[in-house]
């Protein structure tokens, strides 16, 4: 049974870290929304408010396209932070419309059903690869030799950066993400400055050399596509390349690590999939839920809005929790029970609305091509120690995996 400790939303806390969910049921108990002092945002933890909030026009992901920061009463970014803000406010996910709508028709051309059919071959033979290593060498860290570098490697080829160039994108991509979390600190955001110098500049490398030898990755594509008259700047063309980076494989990466971890932890689930690798499909969304990647969606509020009688002013910062809504018994029987059969599941893991992940088809198949080769390479796979969460809150994942292959 939990303790008072464990009951309490604070996000700094590895108590709350380690297993948030008892606080979002004490959250959704005390309302529809709460206000939360430490990060200054209103939090929303029921499902059916996300959902909605999601693909309600009077909040945006940016005001900037309405208002200044001073019509919000909030001061500029610090100066120093500038080449981090300028990279992550010319990406599509930080964009509202119209820049949202012209720069997502483009990207979506590489993320169409067919597109990402083609790479399914792709992802499975080096699904197969990565696991394959992992049993020669008798296990090791899940995480390291498998669930990191199967999504980088696709996101990475499909963007057309050497395989030579990609041992830095994890780390750049670990760096920038850091400023993602509440409230980060003076040493995450002089990381993520750093990481967002270096890969802009990478980036800005790479599209001159694309320029004058395309190729048939999306780069190419995004210059073509400029040339042809649809407006994308260069560095729109950075922001978007930097975004797809980031989100094409954190997010698979981390529900790939919780999703072993919880099924280590649920053995008569785990030998369930073990006897039927048919429920692979149910047991991918099923894992995004339970323990899902990405715990909280922040959204600015452009125009006054009411919930649950309590009226949201302008200017303030509404945080969705999605973890919360997962595991909302409004939506999710038992919620807290891992079920791979479970049919009814409309998790928000992938977000909703105009900014709903337009990379989740892929994912879906990247983490469907580990799990199998997984079940198929390593049938006894078992975890080897306990392993270490994380200090991140929004991001939601793991240290490491260690594993056995038995």
């Amino acid at each position: 049974m939990a303790g008072a400790r464990d009951v309490t939303f604070d996000p700094w806390d590895p108590a709350f870290l380690t297993d948030p969910y008892p606080a979002y049921a004490e959250l959704r108990a005390r309302g529809r929304v709460i206000r939360y002092e430490a990060t200054d945002q209103w939090l929303v933890p029921h499902h059916a408010d996300v959902s909605a909030l999601l693909r309600d026009r009077r909040l945006g992901r940016t005001y900037r396209h309405r208002f200044s920061h001073e019509d919000f009463g909030r001061g500029a970014p610090p100066p120093e932070q500038e080449p981090f803000h300028t990279l992550n406010d010319h990406g599509m996910l930080d964009l509202e419309p119209p820049d949202h709508t012209r720069i997502r028709r483009l990207v979506s051309k590489a993320f169409t059903p067919r597109t990402v059919e083609r790479l399914a071959p792709y992802v499975h033979r080096l699904a197969d690869e990565l696991v394959a290593g992992l049993v020669r060498e008798g296990g090791g860290d899940l995480l390291a030799e498998v669930a990191e570098p199967l999504p980088v490697a696709v996101i990475a080829e499909m963007l057309g950066i050497p395989e030579a160039d990609r041992a830095s994108l994890r780390p750049w991509s670990a760096d920038i993400c850091g400023m993602y979390e509440l409230n980060p600190s003076q040493e995450t955001a002089a990381r993520a400055v750093r990481a967002s110098v270096e890969f802009s500049e990478y980036l800005r490398e790479l599209i001159a050399a694309r320029r004058k030898e395309p190729g048939e990755d999306l780069i190419s594509g995004l210059i073509a596509a400029h040339d042809e008259g649809d407006r994308l700047t260069e560095q729109e063309m950075i922001s978007t390349a930097v975004l797809l980076l980031n989100a094409g494989h954190e997010a698979t990466v981390n529900a790939t690590v919780n999703g072993w971890f919880a099924l280590f932890r649920n053995p008569g689930q785990l030998a369930a999939l073990r006897g039927d690798h048919s429920l692979i499909p149910s047991a991918i969304e099923e894992l995004l839920r339970y323990d899902t990647p990405l715990q909280l969606f922040e959204r600015w509020v452009l125009d006054d809005i009411e919930i649950g009688g309590t009226t949201i002013p302008r200017g303030s910062e509404i945080a969705m929790l999605f973890g919360s809504a997962n595991h909302d018994p409004a939506v999710f029987t038992d919620p807290g029970r891992l079920d791979l059969t479970r049919a009814d599941n409309p998790h928000i893991s992938f977000s909703a609305g105009i900014h709903y992940c337009i990379g989740a088809p892929l994912a879906r198949i990247e983490l469907g091509a580990s799990m199998r080769a997984l079940l198929e390479r390593a049938p006894a796979l078992a975890l080897a120690a306990e392993p270490e969460r994380k200090p991140n809150f929004v991001m939601r994942g793991l240290g490491g995996l260690s594993v056995v292959v038995g």
